[in-house]
């Protein structure tokens, strides 16, 4: 399906990328601090939503 060449790329490319995230996210550690307090609870939120979804889909399939 993929040549050799082409996974190489990926993974090299993967690794890379995951690499320049960190080293961003880490230089923009005091900014987020600042400006992004609370985001915490709102990742909280967005995933009791989607748990709230599953639990009405699976209430109402029944």
């Amino acid at each position: 399906m993929f040549s050799n060449a082409q996974l190489v790329f990926a993974l090299v490319f993967f690794i890379v990328f995951v690499v320049a995230m960190v080293i961003s996210y880490r230089k923009d550690l005091k900014i987020h601090e600042i400006y992004y307090k609370g985001n915490f609870k709102v990742l909280i939120g967005f995933f009791a939503f989607i748990i709230l979804l599953f639990v009405i889909k699976i209430v109402l399939k029944r």
